[in-house]
């Protein structure tokens, strides 16, 4: 059963909030990483993004929590499912959001298969249709057009969920507004940084 959900793009601190949200409780936390560790599931969000019914419950059974895409392309049904559970929204500077996904998701997806690429056919066949083609209309090299998508999606989430419901949320910000959010204690340890554009490219794409 989610208990968070959440509503902002890949490259937005979505990895690091994952392992903020297991660090409170609300772990395990579905991300791209767990779709890599779950072949299957390429073939239930690929069916999902071209018109078959989902079943949440199996996707995300025993997690509590899921971001980042695939989950994110579909939070406004996720919201509806799991009407309890709390939306948070990841947001940065459009541009230098778009220079991050430009040399990490974008280049991961068009790398040739190799050592450093990501290699499932299934998984390519799943991340293109759904990231290049329905969410930015295969335009990924248009930085206009592309920080134009964000800008209306991070609108339509501010828009459209109630203020009790959503935490709009930007790296770095560390763990007050995020525990305030979820109603739990703030803990002793630093918030999470991981997954720098870097660490992205060496792991997907290609070393530096």
């Amino acid at each position: 059963m989610l208990k968070v959900i959440g509503a902002g793009f890949g490259r937005t601190g979505t990895l690091s909030l994952k392992g903020a949200l297991e660090m409170l409780g609300f772990g395990p936390c579905y991300h791209m990483l767990e779709v890599l560790k779950r072949p299957h599931h390429d073939r239930l969000w690929h069916a999902a993004a071209t018109g078959s019914s989902p079943v949440w419950d199996t996707l995300f059974d025993s997690f509590q929590a899921a971001i980042d895409w695939p989950a994110v392309h579909f939070w406004q049904a996720l919201s509806i499912a799991y009407p309890d559970a709390k939306i948070i929204l990841t947001v940065r500077d459009e541009h230098a959001w778009y220079e991050s996904i430009r040399q990490t998701i974008f280049a991961a997806i068009n790398h040739p298969d190799g050592e450093h690429g990501i290699g499932y056919s299934k998984h390519r066949l799943m991340t293109r249709e759904l990231i290049f083609k329905q969410v930015f209309d295969e335009r990924i090299d248009d930085e206009q057009y592309v920080c134009a998508v964000y800008r209306a999606h991070n609108n339509n989430v501010i828009e459209t969920v109630p203020t009790d419901r959503l935490l709009v949320y930007r790296p770095g910000e560390g763990w007050e507004r995020l525990c305030a959010f979820l109603n739990v204690d703030v803990p002793d340890t630093p918030y999470p940084h991981v997954n720098s554009s870097r660490d992205y490219r060496a792991k997907f794409v290609s070393p530096d």
